[in-house]
């Protein structure tokens, strides 16, 4: 798996997401007197919301259910969201994270990894994508021996295609501090697949 080409993709995706803040942050102010005006930030972000929770380990089912319970209660707590920070979509991620941290806390399940078949496209010969597969078992099983919070900015940046700042918003860190947990989080990775070659 190329992790530069990945890092490329979601840099692009960011850069995309950024230039809808504005728009985001008049209908996240616009909520608060009339909540129809949630439904666009719903269609807008729900499935990178979604994309982060299933990274983290959510099964389909539970990440749709957290998915659910995220914007529920952006909705709910609209009136709290500030126009600084990390934007819209940065806020609902955090609040997707804390949903997620209060289920494994209740549950406490296993992590599974099975999750990658939704990568393989339609012309990808059946080899191609059983490869494809197997590298990204072995990519994420990597990713699962780093520590929670290196996780937890992985996912951020490449399954919900979060920036350095937004992600800093999310858990809570400097955008410097981030950048570094990115950096060392990519670097150990590398390591390890350098290793098992």
């Amino acid at each position: 798996m190329n992790l530069t080409s990945t890092a490329s993709r979601a840099s692009t995706a960011s850069r995309a997401v950024s230039g809808d803040a504005a728009a985001d942050d008049q209908l996240a102010v616009d909520a608060r007197d009339n909540p129809e005006s949630f439904g666009p930030l719903y269609t807008r972000h729900v499935e990178a919301v979604y994309r982060y929770l299933r990274a983290r380990g959510a099964s389909d089912d539970e990440a749709s259910e957290l998915v659910a319970v995220a914007f529920e209660r952006a909705l709910r707590n609209i009136h709290r969201y500030r126009l600084r920070g990390g934007g819209f979509r940065a806020w609902v991620l955090r609040i997707a994270r804390n949903a997620f941290i209060d289920s494994r806390r209740r549950d406490r399940p296993t992590l599974t990894l099975e999750h990658g078949s939704e990568l393989a496209s339609a012309d990808q010969s059946p080899e191609d994508a059983a490869i494809l597969a197997e590298d990204r078992r072995r990519v994420l099983a990597l990713v699962q021996r780093l520590p929670p919070v290196q996780q937890d900015a992985l996912s951020l940046r490449f399954a919900a295609g979060l920036s350095s700042r937004q992600i800093a918003a999310v858990i809570g860190k400097s955008e410097a501090a981030t950048k570094k947990l990115l950096t060392r989080a990519l670097h150990a990775l590398k390591e390890e697949l350098h290793h098992e070659r």
